[in-house]
């Protein structure tokens, strides 16, 4: 990030606008809106200034910001469009050790302001830092269509609960989970549909429930969650809603930045990732710790890359907790396989290719191949090896050896789906070289079968999709 994102309570204090025209009148608005005693100094104010001008709250100084006019300020916005005015307004800011924000003049703003979707007392922000506020005003033209007016009041009737929830439910763990099934279950749905008193009436019942279940031991559950391959938009909607309920995170290494920064921010993070001949923990161990996690009333996101039931050794982890009577829930992902051979431009299966697709694992035990090799070596037929990389070279030269065409074309998908992917393209008896020489580092899918061919063909035509269908910057 390169801004902190906070929310400023100005109620009942002062606030400097400098300029009379249609950005200073939208900063004295918002000011205003947020309660805070506005300054606005300019020579005039022009019509913008309308709707604002009976607002008790709202001064008028005719003339140019002085020195004294930072006592009690909190925050300075620098409006008049000129210049040197602004240049002015921030020197005498910084005097005075008072925030401020020129518009449009990143170089003149201690803070900037981000668009704001306002369904009071529910305010979402959104920023781009200054680098691309078309982007941020597409999105918001989005958001608007997403929140309907009604979260807003949603907001408002929970915090009219708010105490008497803290009261009755002292515990923080039992009153998150409270709000979040009121708030994302039948109350909600009730009171969004118009029916305010019958909310009302189930968020009561729900209360006492919740009461009543206190005096138990609160019951834990794991969630077994498919990642996908790294991308973060190929993760399901069920996966993030419960990204979003966990209390604790058991992750491993192929879980990127980039889909743990989706995790509950308060969620407790543990990682128990695996490397080739070096296990952080051991899989059994990794099972009796989502065994005593649960034990202990807590709600764990086992978050695995891939797919949990794809060399995921999901299947193992489920078994633990079914003998263990510890209740989970399964949540597919999209399995590398599909992922990055469709971001790479790599039909696994093609009518004047291959009719059946494989998918092995590269990985063997003790660092030894330990594959079907007469299955594999079947005519219109992809094969697909997971975790393969660090074996390349005697993939290859077994696949030879047992009578395949060392020119039988093959591709590495090194990162795919992710920042930074790249695929390589040869034969069985060139991938080897051809992948040292790129000096991938994986994690990466090895693909082996006729169906490489169509990668340049669709992997440009992949690109210039992508291309059109993004989002347009600033």
């Amino acid at each position: 990030m390169d801004h902190l994102p906070i929310y400023f309570d100005v109620k009942g204090r002062k606030v400097i606008v400098t300029g009379g025209g249609t950005l200073a009148a939208r900063r004295a608005d918002l000011a205003l809106r947020a309660g805070a005693r506005v300054a606005v100094f300019a020579q005039r104010l022009e019509d913008d200034f309308r709707d604002l001008a009976g607002n008790e709250r709202l001064t008028h100084i005719a003339g140019e910001v002085t020195p004294a006019a930072f006592e009690d300020c909190v925050l300075a916005y620098g409006a008049t469009e000129d210049e040197a005015s602004d240049k002015k307004l921030h020197d005498l800011a910084k005097r005075a050790r008072v925030p401020v924000n020129v518009a449009d003049t990143v170089k003149f703003c201690d803070f900037i302001m981000p668009a704001i979707l306002d369904r009071s007392p529910l305010v979402i922000s959104i920023s781009s830092g200054g680098a691309a506020p078309i982007l941020v005003r597409i999105l918001r033209a989005r958001l608007e269509t997403m929140f309907p007016a009604r979260f807003g009041q949603l907001a408002g009737f929970a915090g009219r609960f708010r105490e008497t929830v803290m009261k009755r439910l002292s515990d923080g763990v039992r009153r998150r989970r409270f709000w979040e099934e009121v708030l994302d279950g039948p109350v909600a749905d009730m009171f969004l549909a118009g029916d305010e008193s019958g909310a009302q009436a189930d968020m009561e019942l729900a209360l006492d429930d919740a009461v009543n279940q206190a005096r138990h031991e609160p019951a834990g559950e794991v969630y077994l969650v498919g990642a996908g391959p790294g991308d973060p938009d190929l993760l399901t909607f069920r996966a993030l809603r419960l990204m979003q309920r966990a209390d604790v995170v058991v992750y491993d290494r192929l879980i990127g930045d980039r889909i743990l920064n989706l995790v509950r921010r308060d969620a407790e993070r543990i990682y128990v990732g695996k490397l080739p001949r070096d296990h952080t923990l051991p899989q059994e161990e990794i099972s009796q710790l989502l065994v005593r996690l649960a034990r202990e009333g807590k709600r764990v996101l086992r978050l695995k890359g891939g797919d949990p039931f794809i060399f995921g050794r999901g299947g193992e982890e489920i078994e633990t907790l079914a003998s263990e009577g510890i209740s989970f829930q399964v949540v597919p992902g999209i399995t590398a396989a599909s992922g990055c051979a469709a971001y790479a431009g790599i039909p696994l299966t093609h009518r004047d290719h291959a009719q059946t697709c494989i998918f092995v694992t590269g990985h063997g035990k003790d660092g030894m191949l330990d594959l079907d090799w007469a299955t594999l070596l079947q005519p219109r037929q992809t094969v697909a090896v997971y975790m393969g990389l660090s074996q390349i070279g005697a993939l290859s030269e077994e696949f030879i050896a047992r009578g395949a065409d060392p020119a039988m074309p093959a591709a590495i998908i090194d990162k795919g789906t992710r920042d930074g992917q790249k695929v390589v393209t040869g034969t069985l008896e060139t991938l080897r070289r051809k992948a040292a020489a790129a000096g991938l580092s994986g994690p990466a899918l090895i693909v082996i079968g006729t169906v490489v061919t169509l990668h340049d063909k669709l992997a440009w035509f992949n690109a210039k999709r992508r291309e059109k269908t993004a989002v347009p910057a600033a």
